[in-house]
């Protein structure tokens, strides 16, 4: 544990100003106000705070954080109370501990909608002052740190899975890069331990294979840097096992596939020099294709800059080298604490790094409530970039899979929401199309549009998705206030009542609604009748022609409609379908919810389902009548288990089919069908029919199975 002095010592030697009497009195304060304490490991609590304060001098902050942190849990696991904090350590300290302060003892899942409130109140205070997030990200470093003592699995991992969903890619967020690989390494280790393993195998095989590969790769760059006159300070490093694991899923490829595996970083002096060091190294070895990426011109959002290549190294080995100045290297280890301004502007989040976090705002603006705000908040943060500009050259960062409509969100609200069409590089293209990396984009818009509750399918970012939600919102709300209003009416009239907006408010508490607009609403949306509402106006109704005939909600109506369309053999909604037309999905390409699809027409089998790609398409490609535009349905929510189909070469040894068994069974996935279509005294090649629950699924079940050494080659398969 740090001791008092140490920690004094440890903020002095990079802020030699700090307030060492502060310090003082919040260790001594802290240290009483837990006092006999205890973790879940034995260690007393005390123990806790103190360690995460010493992270946070690990990347310089500031005295208040340090005092912060120290004090983080007085509130919530002692008698010490705001004022108390507020009459010792003064109103910014106060106010910082109580934006850490954990809000509720929850965790992922276990209550969704406190657990999506806390990271709404969360959102916002770190809105108010950064601080307060880079005390949360330590706090729960060293809760992951710790996290083994914990003797409930089910706990560990909730706090895993929330560690990896939100803090990681906040972390991210800010330029925390090594923080953030450690909270997802952490995660990763109780949420997949098997592939972690299985990773670390290989990685020790990698070690054990290329010896002395490292210093001697270093020794030549450094060579052939001097032999130009660049003074360099070269070093490599390491993968973590979770960073190896979501490349091989994202790139669908095997592990000896990995070209960065091992990075080495060239640290020069000057952006010159950086470019230089960029042109010796790829004189003096081939470059890998695609593997060359300008952060420097270009940086990050969260203010990241480096040049990143791949080479074909001495010894004919795929390397990547990062080249970056040391202040830019700085940046990259500390994020925003690089920045740090000890005289003014402590805890700004004013700046472009922070256009991120205005987005999070506006986000909580538009969604309906906590847990709509936390889904799009994951979209938001939780997906690689990609880079596009306006035709002024303004650089606008986007989730990989955006769409003109997010790019139209990104750049404002209200061009999004009048957004008619797009041309990306001078070409009018389709709102639909995906965007690349460099497109420049130009939004076509008209004061006459709205969003079209169509956007919803294609957009990827939780922003566009929260402002289309609402507007549909509003525009349905509008539309059933007009509905419910008539069917009111018309209910009055039949029993021959005048209808009167004075009547309905009579009966607002009946119907637990704050004003007449609400009964309107949930008339219309099916909720309530408009007899249930007449007979509550007027006790004495009588039914007139009860017994014949049944009044049915427009809840029911509509609940009943929505299930014309569905796959009576399958039960999964489709988008597009003709009402009571027989649906059949393909045997060649199996597709699953989340694939893009078309419906074909087919004589005696009414619409088979294809994915888009499907090569037996071809055989149709002139019969465009048969053709039907068909999608999962946005809101169909299935438990139904679909079937997909995988193709892998397998090592042919003991043990092998029994190890991919296991794989598939701990990924929830099913062997349905297997088939050995080809064997050689050393692989197999092997169809399996795996039930999942959608194409998410299989993904997920096909990387777990890609990490396995048995298996030198896995995909899925088509036809």
């Amino acid at each position: 544990m740090i001791r008092q002095f140490e920690l004094v010592e440890r903020v002095q030697a990079y802020d030699p100003t700090a307030d060492e009497d502060i310090l003082n009195r919040a260790y001594v304060f802290a240290m009483k106000a837990h006092g006999s304490q205890k973790r879940a490991s034995g260690d007393p609590y005390f123990s806790h705070p103190l360690e995460v304060a010493g992270i946070l001098t690990d990347y310089r902050l500031d005295g208040a954080s340090i005092v912060t942190a120290l004090l983080h849990d007085t509130l919530e696991d002692t008698p010490a109370t705001r004022d108390d904090i507020r009459a010792q350590f003064g109103e910014e300290v106060s106010r910082l501990v109580d934006g850490v302060t954990k809000l509720t003892r929850i965790e992922l899942q276990s209550d969704q909608a406190k657990q999506a409130e806390n990271f709404r109140k969360l959102v916002l205070a770190m809105s108010r002052d950064i601080r307060v997030l880079l005390v949360k990200l330590a706090d729960r470093l060293h809760n992951m740190r710790t996290l083994h003592p914990i003797s409930d699995p089910e706990k560990r991992q909730r706090i895993a899975l929330e560690t990896m969903e939100i803090y990681a890619p906040l972390a991210e967020r800010i330029g925390m890069e090594n923080l953030k690989s450690e909270l997802e390494d952490l995660a990763f280790a109780e949420l997949n331990p098997d592939a972690r393993n299985s990773i670390l195998a290989r990685l020790e095989f990698l070690r054990r294979q290329s010896g002395n590969a490292v210093p001697r790769i270093v020794g030549q760059l450094r060579e052939v840097l001097t032999a130009s006159g660049i003074k360099a300070d070269i070093s490599g490093r390491e993968k973590k096992p979770y960073s190896i694991w979501r490349k091989m899923h994202r790139k669908s490829v095997g592990f000896e596939q990995l070209s960065d595996i091992v990075a080495f970083r060239v640290l020069v002096d000057s952006v010159e020099e950086v470019y230089r060091a960029l042109g010796v190294i790829h004189s003096a070895y081939p470059v890998v294709p695609g593997r060359f990426k300008d952060y420097v011109s270009t940086p990050k959002p969260n203010g990241y800059r480096s040049l990143h290549t791949g080479v074909f190294g001495p010894k004919g080995e795929r390397i990547e080298i990062q080249i970056r100045t040391a202040e830019m290297h700085d940046v990259a280890e500390r994020g925003v604490a690089a920045h740090w301004d000890y005289k003014q502007g402590v805890g700004s989040t004013e700046g472009p790094e922070y256009r991120w976090l205005r987005e999070l705002l506006e986000i909580l603006e538009q969604a309906s409530g906590p847990e709509e705000f936390l889904e799009h908040t994951k979209l938001e943060m939780f997906q690689d970039q990609v880079f596009c500009f306006t035709p002024r050259g303004d650089l606008i960062a986007l989730p990989s899979g955006a769409t003109p409509i997010d790019f139209a969100y990104a750049v404002h609200s209200e061009v999004g929401d009048t957004c008619v069409g797009s041309k990306i590089n001078g070409r009018i293209r389709p709102l639909k199309v995906e965007l690349r990396n460099g497109d420049q984009v130009e939004i076509l818009t008209s004061k006459a549009q709205t969003p079209s509750p169509e956007w919803e399918r294609f957009v990827v970012t939780g922003r566009a998705r929260a402002r289309i939600r609402r507007f549909l919102r509003a525009k349905e709300r509008e539309q059933y206030l007009q509905l419910g209003r008539a069917i009111l009416q018309k209910a009055f009239k039949e029993e021959g009542y005048e209808f009167t907006e004075k009547a309905v408010e009579g009966v607002l508490k009946a119907f637990k609604a704050s004003n007449v607009d609400d009964i309107y609403a949930s008339v219309g949306a099916g909720n309530h009748t408009g007899r249930e509402v007449l007979e509550t106006v007027f006790p004495g109704v009588r039914k007139r022609r009860l017994g014949q005939e049944k009044v049915v909600s427009i809840s029911r109506a509509r609940t009943r409609h929505s299930d014309r369309g569905k796959d009576s053999e399958f039960g999964v909604p489709i988008v597009g379908l003709i009402p009571g037309m027989a649906v059949h999905f393909a045997g060649c390409c199996h597709p699953l919810p989340g694939d893009r699809i078309v419906g074909i027409i087919t004589t005696g089998r009414g619409v088979t389902i294809h994915t888009i790609d499907c090569s037996s398409l071809e055989a149709v490609a002139d019969e465009p009548e048969r053709w039907i535009d068909v999608s999962w349905s946005v809101s169909g929510v299935s438990a139904d288990i679909h079937v997909g189909r995988v193709s892998l070469m397998l090592l042919n040894e003991p043990g092998s089919l029994g190890t991919i068994s296991n794989i598939i069974a701990k990924n929830e996935g099913n062997i349905s069908n297997l088939k050995i279509v080809n064997r050689s005294p050393d692989f197999f090649e092997i169809l399996i029919d795996i039930e999942v629950r959608d194409v998410k699924h299989l993904t997920n079940v096909i990387a777990a199975l890609r990490a396995s050494p048995v298996i030198n080659e896995i995909e899925r398969a088509r036809g």
